[in-house]
């Protein structure tokens, strides 16, 4: 998700079209806060 919204970010300069400046900037936040959250649990299971 992070290498997505740095390619939109990238598209969005280099064409001057705001919307997908915004777009990459928002899946880049996106990404980090779910790297740095444990989304579904830390336990691990043992079966």
């Amino acid at each position: 998700m992070v290498i997505l919204g740095l390619i939109l970010l990238i598209i969005g300069l280099i064409a001057s079209i705001s919307i997908l400046w915004i777009i990459g900037l928002i899946l880049i936040v996106v990404g980090l806060v779910m790297n740095f959250v444990p989304v579904g649990g830390t336990r691990r299971r043992w079966y």
